[in-house]
């Protein structure tokens, strides 16, 4: 049963807020918020940590990147009611036909993990093989997870680090010019620029991003937990009611129609 993907504005409008909130107290200290945009220090500091992950991860990972990237950005809005119906039928018809009335239902249904699990009913596999099964697809699918964790969280490490080696090239820079004091300021101010870039880009972006997936993660491995009683539930031809009552224990009371 594949959900609905909507655009997680969340993501874009975090940032944005905390950019637009530097811009006004910036401008509140009479300052110009225009003075902090330095390209040089952008691409130091952006190109330094891509090419830091780079050497951390194999270059098959690395190329995962912007799926990853994009996965914060998109939302998935599951409706667990409608796979508690699912169930709530499934079980109804494996109790009036058996097990193998199921298989015109499978044919149905689009999504694999439910599909597949099934497959395995219907194939007659013990419950506890399959509930082997698939908490073994589940740990796979949390491992592959926690890939793009683990990269959001490197990334998030490596961009602040990148800044202050951005400020002291910068400042190696101004060093060497102390010939013209007319020049120092506004040197060391771009210099300390790039450490600016990467405390924004490690704490405005790459940790929330790594957060982001680390609740999506969960989401994901609570619906496919009460996929996987369902499933059981229906192997085990239990009474609808009784199936309805059980998935719906991992919804929020108030999402509930047995209360």
């Amino acid at each position: 049963m594949k959900q609905p993907v909507y655009m997680d504005f969340a993501t874009i409008f975090g940032p944005f807020v905390a950019l637009c909130a530097i811009a006004v107290a910036v401008l509140l200290d009479h300052g110009n918020p225009f003075s902090l945009i330095n390209g040089p220090s952008i691409i130091l500091v952006a190109g330094g940590t891509l090419g830091a992950t780079m050497m951390a991860y194999p270059l098959k990972t690395f190329a995962m990147l912007p799926k990853y990237i994009w996965q914060s950005f998109r939302m998935e809005k599951p409706n667990p009611h409608a796979q508690i119906n699912l169930f709530v039928k499934l079980a109804d018809r494996a109790r009036r036909g058996g097990l193998l009335a199921l298989e015109e239902d499978m044919l149905k249904i689009k999504d694999p993990f439910i599909r597949n699990a099934l497959m395995l009913v219907v194939d007659g596999i013990a419950p506890d093989e399959v509930r082997r099964v698939m908490e073994n697809d589940n740990e796979m699918t949390s491992q592959r997870h926690q890939t793009g964790i683990a990269m959001m969280s490197t990334m998030a490490g490596v961009a602040p680090a990148m800044g202050m080696i951005g400020t002291v090239v910068g400042l190696i820079g101004v060093m060497g010019n102390l010939s013209d004091p007319s020049q120092l300021g506004p040197s060391i101010a771009v210099a300390f620029l790039t450490t600016l870039y990467g405390s924004l880009l490690g704490n405005l972006v790459f940790s929330p991003m790594g957060n982001k997936l680390k609740q999506k993660d969960k989401e994901e491995m609570f619906i496919r937990e009460m996929i996987i009683e369902g499933i059981l539930a229906v192997q085990e031809s239990e009474n609808p009611r009784i199936v309805r009552q059980k998935l719906e224990s991992f919804l929020h009371p108030a999402l509930r129609t047995h209360r």
